[in-house]
């Protein structure tokens, strides 16, 4: 009864309008006052304690380095990489931005920053070279998404925080899952471009792309920085996340150039301003996750899955389209720390591995971010290519399946995502 009315209070006041943060803090409060013995005190208490925690850190420093990729011409230089590599491909300009979207992806951490860097310069060069708008802006918005499932991912360290998971394996685990989905949304690409006989770039010789390569390689070799330091053992996910911040100021400014001294402050507030965003949204996240543990809310819920006999099968299925139609009305980061801590108990309880779990829940939010209303790719990519999100959520369509398949493979094949962990000796 008491998770009835939780519920019921944190959906009326977002019907309101009221964002998520403020929702769930008030929701908490009410309750609390209303229908609890709960210490009012213990609210100030787990304000302060709830985010005392180290990896919370990587967050800002993750967000940070990605401004600073994204204003420092390094998408620019991985276009023009993945064109010299496949662009003769048919629809080799697309298939470019699939690609470049897979870097920029492997060193920004986010899908919207991801979008806005590949596209802003791909879908105009696209419907420059003869491709149809709708077939432009649907690659770029589609593989923009993978900026959450490859590493590193602020979505990821978000779920690591709600449920005390390694971020590190974490990490390890998107690799295989998200050089896959590249492929599946490549393989759409390209089937989509032979069809339409879309055209496709005269080949490049090898000088050509050991040069593209060459300058590339300063924005690329912050891949080998983040994850061969956490796998190496140099630093923590944490610290990885600082030394990218740094690694990526030091390449923008006084490598490549792009980014001037007096724009580094503007970059910086904007950082912090998403940064302080995300952060209020994880206290009262926090906030919301003591009280349904206070209420026992996840364990009647899986006492009630246990007692209607459904096992792990059943248990991921109804998880997916919970996720899939939270991901309609909400952005990840609020899902990701709503939800994570009421169906992670349940699923360790079923056996399910957290590691894979947290997979499957950044999939999900990946399908998310290419749905209306609140798919925020689509906003940021229709400012782009100025289409309604009605058109570009048409046009997305053909990766959105091939997603909504690749998410019932990563559900139901679990070695994808654990087996590079496990080789590398980061879990059992």
């Amino acid at each position: 009864m008491n998770a009835l009315i939780i519920f019921a209070l944190l959906v009326a006041l977002l019907l309101t309008g009221m964002p998520v943060s403020i929702a769930l803090g008030l929701t908490v409060l009410g309750f609390l006052f209303a229908f609890s013995d709960v210490p009012i005190q213990a609210v100030a208490l787990k304000l302060f304690t709830g985010i005392e925690k180290f990896e919370i850190m990587a967050i800002p420093f993750f967000i940070l380095a990605g401004n600073f990729l994204t204003h420092g011409g390094v998408a620019r230089r991985m276009i023009q990489f993945a064109t010299s590599m496949i662009g003769h491909w048919p629809g080799g300009l697309a298939l470019a931005g699939v690609m470049a979207c897979a870097l920029f992806a492997a060193v920004s951490g986010s899908s919207p920053a991801t979008v806005v860097a590949i596209g802003s310069i791909l879908i105009p060069a696209m419907v420059k070279s003869g491709f149809p708008q709708r077939f432009g802006a649907g690659v770029i918005t589609s593989s923009g998404a993978l900026g959450i499932l490859i590493p590193p991912s602020i979505v990821m360290v978000m779920y690591a925080v709600s449920t005390n998971s390694s971020i590190g394996a974490l990490f390890m685990a998107g690799v295989i899952p998200g050089l896959l989905l590249a492929a599946m949304l490549g393989a759409t690409t390209w089937w989509k471009a032979w069809r339409g006989r879309y055209p496709r770039l005269p080949r490049a010789t090898w000088g050509q792309r050991l040069k593209a390569l060459r300058e590339s390689l300063w924005g690329l070799l912050l891949i080998v920085i983040v994850l061969g330091g956490i796998y190496a053992g140099i630093f923590t996910p944490t610290e990885a996340a600082a030394m990218s911040a740094v690694y990526a100021f030091i390449i923008a400014v006084f490598v490549y150039k792009d980014l001037r001294l007096r724009d580094v402050p503007r970059v910086l507030l904007a950082s912090a301003n998403m940064s302080a965003m995300l952060l209020y949204i994880i206290t009262n996240a926090v906030l919301f996750s003591f009280l349904m543990t206070s209420e026992q809310v996840p364990q009647h819920m899986a006492q009630w899955l246990l007692d209607a006999g459904l096992g792990p099968v059943m248990f991921l299925l109804l998880v997916n389209l919970l996720l899939l139609l939270a991901g309609n009305v909400m952005e990840p980061s609020s899902i990701v720390l709503i939800l994570a801590p009421i169906l992670f108990p349940v699923a360790m309880h079923l056996g399910i591995d957290p590691i894979h779990f947290g997979i499957i829940m950044v999939v999900n939010m990946e399908i998310g971010m290419i749905t209306p209303p609140v798919g925020l790719n689509l906003y940021v990519a229709s400012g782009i290519a100025k289409m309604g999100i009605t058109e570009l959520t048409k046009a997305v369509s053909p990766w959105l399946l091939t997603m909504l398949v690749f998410l019932a493979i990563v559900t139901y094949v679990p070695v994808i995502s654990l087996a590079l962990p496990r080789w590398l000796g980061m879990m059992r």
